[in-house]
């Protein structure tokens, strides 16, 4: 019989990609903020940034270069208007990609937005030891990859395998 592994909280920082948003109106920087906190990890950075891939690319390299941070969950910016830049600015900093991620947001959004599902080009990779998870704008987009997905990806005791191994170097 295998032991159990205890729950080991991660460290994560939240970066919210709007023209739009403050801090005061950012639901879905929020949102992942307090499901990851309910989960029982830490939010230890917290920023919004302009649909710009250099602003993003910038935020997101600075939680890549600092070993206390674990994940880095970003929100907006994964459509296919001209301001959304996400995929773009975060897949070149990628170590590996995690394929299967936008494909398994897209299975589970398919409940609730049908075919629109299609646009959402949500893509999740690891730089550094960094699990780096770009998701969609909207806080129901957000809540869907969290408990769809993050929940049980970023605790160490799901089996048989999780992204929080490769975030913590297990």
């Amino acid at each position: 019989m295998t032991p159990t592994r205890e729950f080991t909280p991660l460290n994560l920082a939240v970066l919210t990609i709007s023209d739009t948003r403050c801090p005061d109106d950012d639901r879905s920087g929020q949102l992942l903020a307090e499901l990851a906190e309910a989960d029982g990890h830490r939010i230890t950075g917290r920023s919004i940034v302009t649909d710009d891939r250099y602003a993003i690319r910038a935020a997101v390299s600075v939680w890549i270069a600092d070993a206390a941070v674990n994940a880095v969950i970003c929100t907006g910016g994964t459509g296919f208007s001209q301001r959304d830049v996400t995929p773009e600015a975060v897949e070149v900093l990628f170590d590996r990609g995690v394929p299967g991620f936008g494909e398994l947001f897209r299975q589970l959004s398919y409940a609730t937005v049908g075919t629109s599902t299609l646009q959402s080009r949500v893509i999740a990779g690891i730089a550094n030891h960094t699990l780096i998870a770009a998701l969609p704008g909207s806080p129901g987009a957000c809540r869907d990859g969290w408990q769809g997905i993050l929940h049980e990806q970023l605790d160490v005791r799901h089996r048989p395998c999780n992204l929080a191994e490769l975030a913590l170097g297990v």
